[in-house]
């Protein structure tokens, strides 16, 4: 597609880091044309950075429903020698326009998907940030776009292109610490409350069909109207779907898991903001969990995720982060960039150390025009998001069936796991208690155990629990069927 030497990034292949210098000489004309959808923290702080530092690329558009971000077109003209990006409200006008060969989008969960299938259809390499899709139906089509039109769909979590991720990886799948079947993945991130519930106006300079989309055109009930999205399940997954797919992609990894669970379950809940705001009666306008314990079961292995919003200690030096349980040892990633090996008596053995490039990476098969080189292709992002999607939907099934600590201690026993089910409980309920929270008025919630086709990727028996798989969608924002994209 593009006139550059490409035989390096054949030669490094899935899982190595090439250097830029391997695919950059590219002309002025010869430039790979950006689009990048969403101008807030991440699309402005990393994209933009990265497209503007790579020399084989350059922003040609910035899309974002909120017209004020209009003003970076201008601070980019400065980085670009003068070329100024064209700003649009509606992608399709990008997408329309074969000056653009790559679609670079980091706007809010529910537009992930659209994005990515419309630009594979207008024969666009997109660059997705996780979760790549809002639910598993939206995460099956781009699955199926990237195939039918063979494009780049590189997913935004980065872990996969970083050195110390990918060495310990092969030093656990070499045997570093025996035999490996359990993976606790660990988001212990301090959340605030977003306010009340209510109702609130759009702000003037959004064009809120647009910043809708695929979502249902409703008033905004939370007071922040930019980045609280994310914790409401209509535009948001939480951060069981925010930071999730970035440690549950790692715990797969780690486990060598191509594939979902054969069962699901989660029990938590949302609590601690009426102690914050010393109110009782305080509702929050987030209705995503922020503690949350989930459980996947894989037969002969399973991975644990927890999620915990309210301030905590870490785990073993984690707190956003992976433990995998070897019959050796054990393997600690801590940070995106660091990783460490220790023996059952937590003697340090390893370290892992650096960082990659996730965007170079993509941009190294997008000049081979060569998916097969992407380090998160399509389908490794849906099976991560997917992850998350489907423990959300156990917890939104059960969030009313409220249950004292006793009855729930009784109800994690039976649940089969490789993890110490009552011992997580009881560690969880310890310091959600010393935190304030009174488990007998607030108690936390059980969803129901969700068996798991991972062959027709459906709930087993569960119309309810199937029917959240996908959304009602909004024309045009309609993501479609994997046979129909």
């Amino acid at each position: 597609m593009f006139a550059v030497t490409a035989a390096g990034a054949a030669a490094a292949g899935v899982g190595s880091v090439l250097p830029l210098q391997a695919a950059a000489q590219t002309s002025a004309n010869e430039k790979i044309g950006v689009c990048v959808v969403g101008i807030g923290g991440r699309g402005w702080g990393s994209h933009c950075k990265e497209w503007l530092n790579d020399p084989r690329t350059e922003i040609r558009y910035l899309c974002d429903p909120d017209s004020t971000k209009e003003a970076k077109c201008d601070q980019i003209a400065e980085k670009q020698g003068g070329a100024r990006p064209k700003f649009v409200t509606d992608m399709r006008e990008a997408l329309d326009d074969a000056a653009v060969d790559v679609v670079s989008n980091a706007s809010s969960n529910h537009w992930h998907a659209l994005c990515g299938v419309w630009a594979m259809q207008a024969n666009k390499h997109c660059y997705l940030e996780k979760p790549i899709c809002h639910n598993v139906h939206e995460g099956r089509a781009l699955v199926a776009a990237a195939l039918k039109y063979n494009m780049c769909c590189q997913v935004g979590t980065q872990c996969r292109s970083n050195p110390s991720n990918i060495n310990a990886v092969r030093f656990i799948h070499e045997g570093g610490i025996g035999e490996v079947k359990f993976a606790r993945g660990l988001c212990y991130r301090r959340r605030k409350s977003i306010g009340p519930l209510g109702k609130y106006e759009v702000p003037k300079e959004v064009d809120y069909n647009l910043w809708s989309g695929p979502a249902p055109l409703t008033p905004p009930t939370r007071p922040r109207f930019h980045y609280d999205w994310h914790w409401q399940r209509m535009y948001g997954n939480g951060d069981l779907g925010n930071q999730g797919p970035h440690q549950t992609d790692i715990a797969r990894w780690h486990l060598a898991i191509d594939r979902f669970p054969n069962s699901v379950i989660t029990w938590g809940g949302r609590l601690g903001y009426d102690i914050e705001n010393n109110d009782p009666n305080f509702f929050d306008a987030g209705d995503t969990g922020n503690i949350e314990t989930t459980i996947y079961d894989y037969g002969d292995k399973c991975i644990v995720f927890e999620t915990y919003g309210l301030d905590t200690p870490a785990v073993r030096g984690a707190k956003v982060g992976v433990i995998s349980h070897g019959s050796k040892g054990y393997v600690v990633q801590s940070t995106y960039g660091y990783s460490a090996a220790f023996d059952l008596e937590g003697n340090k053995t390893e370290e892992f150390k650096g960082s990659g490039n996730h965007f170079g990476n993509f941009l190294d098969a997008v000049v081979a025009d060569d998916p097969s080189l992407l380090n998160s292709d399509a389908r490794c992002g849906h099976l991560s998001a997917g992850l998350s999607h489907i423990g959300n939907i156990s917890y939104y099934l059960g969030e009313e069936d409220k249950i004292s600590v006793a009855d729930l201690t009784e109800r994690v026993k039976r649940i089969k796991s490789l993890d110490d089910n009552v011992a997580t409980l009881e560690r969880i309920v310890e310091k959600t208690e010393k935190y304030g929270v009174d488990l007998d008025r607030t108690p936390f919630s059980i969803g129901p155990l969700l068996k798991f086709d991972p062959e027709s990727e459906t709930f087993i028996d569960n119309d309810e629990a199937n029917a959240m798989l996908t959304r009602d969608y909004r024309a045009p924002f309609v993501v479609p069927k994997p046979k129909d994209v």
